[in-house]
C-alpha cells in the first residue's frame, strides 16, 4: 500500500465474505467489544444518574415545599376571632393552617426558633424565624383584615353577620378552554428530557464510530480486516454494531425514566406519555444512522486522531444546531421549526418535540421518517463510496475530491 494520498493498493478479494455475512460479523465484533468496554459501562451509569436527579429532584422540591403550616396564636379575646377564622381564610388559598396553643408568648416564640412552628401571631405581630412563607402571609393578613373590619363596624353599631352575608360571593368558577394543557406540559417534559439525552447519545456514538474508524486506519488494522470482508460491509457493520449499543442504551434510558417518573408521581404513565418517549428511541435510530454516516465518512479522510476533529467539525456543528432549534423553537412550533422537522437530519431532534407539543399527528411523523429513510439511502451510499476511497490512505489529511473519486 503507498503511503500518503496516493492510490491505495487494493487488498486480496479472494478470501472476502459475502456481503451479508461480513456485516453481521463486524457488526458483532462491535458490540461485544463495545458492551464490554468501561468506558460504555460508566456512561450508561453516569446517564442514568442524571436522568434520575433530573426527574427525583423536581419532585422532591416540590414535595418540599408544603403548604401546612403550624400557627399559634397569643392569648386575649382580640386574637380568638382570628385563631377561628385564620383556618378558614386557607382553605381559599388552598392552605392547610393548624392553630396550636402555648403556654404563654416565650414557649411559643422559642417554638418558633426551634422550627416547631411556622409563626406566632400576637399585638399585632407575625413573629417568625427568618421567612414568612407568601402563602402564610396571605392567609394571615386577609384573616387579620377581616377581623379589625368586623371590630370596627361593630364599634360603630353596624350588624358585621349581615356585612359578612353582603361581602360573601362565591368565587368565579375556572373554564379550561384546552382540557389537554397538563397532559401536554407533561408530555413536553417527556420530549424535552428525551431530546436532552438524544442529542447527547447521537454524539457520544457517533464519535465512537469516528474514534473507530481513525484507530483502525492509524494501526492498520483496516488492511487486515479488509482482507476478509469488503469495505462497505466494515462501514455498515460498525455502524450497525455501535448503533445497536445505543439504541439498547436509549432504550434502557427510557424505561427507566418512565418508570422513575412514574413512581415519583411527575407524570402520569399513559400511552400518550409513552409515545413521546417510544418516538425520541425511534428517531435516535434514525438520527444515528443519518450522521454516523457522515462521521465515518469524514473519519476516514484522517490516519491521526489529533486530525479527527477538523474534519468531523461540519457534523458537530449540524448535530448541535439541530438541538437548540429543537430546544429553542420546538416547544412552541412556528414556520421554522415545522419546516425543518421534514428535513433531515434535523428532524431528528425536532419530531419527538413538536409531537409532544401537539403541532404533528402520526402521520406527519411517518411522513418525516420516509424522507429521513430517502435521505439515508443517499448518505450511506456516498458514505460508502468516500469510505472506500480513503480508508486505504495514510498520511495527510484526504481531500474529498480524492476520497470520491478513488470509490469503487
Amino acid at each position: 500500500m503507498s503511503a500518503g494520498t496516493g492510490t491505495p493498493t487494493a487488498p486480496p478479494a479472494g478470501g472476502q465474505a459475502p456481503f451479508r455475512t461480513a456485516v453481521r460479523l463486524v457488526a458483532r465484533r462491535e458490540f461485544t467489544e463495545r458492551i464490554r468496554d468501561r468506558g460504555f459501562l460508566v456512561s450508561v451509569a453516569v446517564m442514568l444518574v442524571i436522568l434520575l436527579a433530573a426527574v427525583a429532584i423536581p419532585a422532591m422540591a416540590s414535595k418540599g415545599g408544603s403548604d401546612d403550616f403550624d400557627v399559634a396564636f397569643g392569648p386575649g379575646p382580640a386574637q380568638q376571632p382570628l385563631s377561628r377564622l385564620a383556618p378558614v381564610q386557607a382553605k381559599l388559598l388552598d392552605v392547610e393552617v393548624a392553630v396550636k396553643t402555648f403556654p404563654d408568648a416565650a414557649a411559643a416564640e422559642k417554638a418558633v426558633r426551634d422550627g416547631d412552628l411556622d409563626a406566632y401571631v400576637a399585638d399585632g405581630h407575625i413573629v417568625v424565624h427568618r421567612d414568612l412563607s407568601d402563602k402564610l402571609a396571605a392567609v394571615l393578613q386577609s384573616a387579620y383584615a377581616t377581623v379589625e373590619r368586623d371590630a370596627r363596624l361593630a364599634a360603630q353599631g353596624i350588624d358585621t353577620a349581615a356585612v359578612d352575608r353582603a361581602v360573601q360571593v362565591a368565587p368565579l368558577e375556572k373554564t379550561t378552554l384546552d382540557k389537554d394543557a397538563d397532559e401536554r406540559n407533561q408530555r413536553k417534559g417527556v420530549a424535552i428530557l428525551g431530546t436532552i439525552m438524544l442529542y447527547g447519545m447521537l454524539m457520544l456514538f457517533c464519535m465512537w464510530v469516528a474514534n473507530g474508524v481513525v484507530e483502525e486506519k492509524s494501526s492498520r488494522i483496516v488492511e487486515i480486516l479488509l482482507a476478509a470482508v469488503p469495505a462497505r460491509a466494515l462501514l455498515t457493520g460498525k455502524v450497525i454494531g455501535i448503533g445497536l449499543l445505543g439504541l439498547l442504551q436509549m432504550a434502557l434510558t427510557a424505561a427507566v425514566g418512565l418508570t422513575a417518573a412514574k413512581a415519583f408521581g411527575t407524570i402520569d404513565l399513559n400511552s400518550a406519555m409513552v409515545y413521546p418517549a417510544a418516538l425520541v428511541v425511534v428517531w435516535f435510530v434514525i438520527g444515528y444512522a443519518l450522521y454516523a454516516c457522515m462521521f465515518a465518512a469524514a473519519a476516514s479522510r484522517v490516519s491521526r486522531m489529533e486530525d479527527l476533529q477538523n474534519v468531523i467539525t461540519p457534523m458537530s456543528t449540524l448535530l448541535i444546531a439541530s438541538f437548540f432549534i429543537a430546544i429553542s423553537f420546538g416547544q412552541n412550533g412556528g414556520t421554522l421549526a415545522t419546516v425543518l422537522a421534514y428535513v433531515p437530519p434535523f428532524s431528528a431532534m425536532l419530531q419527538p418535540m413538536l409531537t409532544a407539543s401537539g403541532d404533528l399527528a402520526v402521520w406527519q411523523n411517518l411522513v418525516a421518517a420516509g424522507l429521513a429513510g430517502l435521505a439515508l439511502v443517499g448518505l450511506m451510499a456516498a458514505a460508502a463510496r468516500m469510505y472506500e476511497g480513503a480508508v486505504l490512505r495514510t498520511g495527510g489529511k484526504v481531500s474529498v475530491k480524492d476520497a470520491w473519486g478513488t470509490g469503487n
